[in-house]
């Protein structure tokens, strides 16, 4: 048997006799799937290249368990801007997590790190005050203030939302 497998992964299956008549079968059908391929790469690459939305993340960071911090939340957080996955990524400190970074050196340094690489790091200001960590947030060079109507408006201007 004799195989062909095109550019676009299709594989062609034929007997071995009469391969010039076989090959004059299957020419013109050979031809279309490469003029497809063709024409399909270059429509995606004219659609990516219209791409004109902003790409944009926001990262609750809920959890006081450091170990999601670490391997997860920080993690994909700062890659999703180094990467280019976002064009702006923003991490919001929310809750349990206002007390973990303000006991935590190894995170703190981390979070340093995102927001000189520049993701632009929040922290609920009510949450803050609750654990009595708004001066060691705002040390680390994150933002403390409201966050609610700043959550809200990231939902309504269709953000990504991931939350850990």
């Amino acid at each position: 048997m004799n195989k062909i497998v095109t550019k676009s992964g299709l594989l062609i299956i034929f007997p071995e006799t009469n391969y010039l008549l076989h090959m004059k079968a299957i020419l013109p059908l050979l031809l279309l799937i490469l003029i497809s391929g063709t024409i399909t790469a270059k429509n995606n690459k004219t659609n990516s290249m219209k791409k004109t939305e902003k790409q944009q993340l926001a990262v609750v960071w809920t959890s006081g368990d450091p170990e999601v911090a670490e391997k997860v939340c920080f993690m994909y957080t700062h890659n999703a801007l180094l990467y280019w996955w976002f064009d702006d990524v923003v991490l919001i400190v929310w809750g349990p997590s206002a007390k973990l970074i303000s006991e935590n050196k190894a995170l703190q340094e981390q979070v340093k790190q995102m927001i000189s690489d520049g993701v632009k790091a929040l922290a609920c200001v009510a949450c803050a005050n609750m654990y009595g960590v708004t001066d060691q947030l705002k040390a680390l060079g994150i933002e403390v203030k409201g966050m609610g109507s700043v959550l809200s408006g990231y939902l309504k201007e269709n953000w990504k939302v991931l939350t850990f």
